[in-house]
């Protein structure tokens, strides 16, 4: 059996907002439009196409982006510390599969490495980003987060 896709990524930073609620947040602690921006410059200096703007969820943002013929959804939040601390960020791979497939659970099925890895390229040798750690969704479900590897 083939090991499964590591579609979630968590990684540190301290250069983007977690503490100012804006006022178009949907939710007061519903950080991550500016990473999302970030990663949008960094994926088309790739020459991977994306949406121009990241759209909201309640807990974070989201944009899509495309590789070949197929539309993949990254979506992305804020997880503060228990201790206070930093806190880190963690962004998931979803496909764009549309109503009918979402109401399926097709969105978690069948992305290929290489949507990874365009995301990892966006946060590969950027000094602003620190603890890269992808996870298949399995052992992050599962709270074994210290499974996760540098590289998806």
């Amino acid at each position: 059996m083939p090991e499964a896709v590591r579609t979630m990524v968590t990684f540190r930073s301290s250069v983007f907002n977690k503490t100012e609620t804006k006022p178009y947040f949907l939710n007061p602690y519903c950080f991550g439009d500016d990473v999302c921006r970030w990663f949008i410059t960094r994926l088309r200096s790739q020459a991977v196409a994306t949406d121009d703007e990241p759209g909201q969820e309640d807990f974070g943002w989201y944009f899509n982006f495309q590789l070949g013929d197929d539309t993949y959804c990254f979506v992305l939040g804020f997880r503060p510390d228990d201790e206070g601390e930093d806190g880190s960020w963690l962004g998931f791979l979803e496909r764009s599969v549309g109503l009918i497939g979402s109401l399926l659970g097709r969105r978690s099925r069948g992305i290929p490495v290489e949507a990874a890895r365009a995301i990892h390229g966006a946060l590969s040798n950027a000094s602003e980003i620190t603890e890269v750690r992808w996870h298949t969704k399995k052992d992050f479900d599962a709270r074994a987060e210290e499974l996760g590897v540098k590289e998806p």
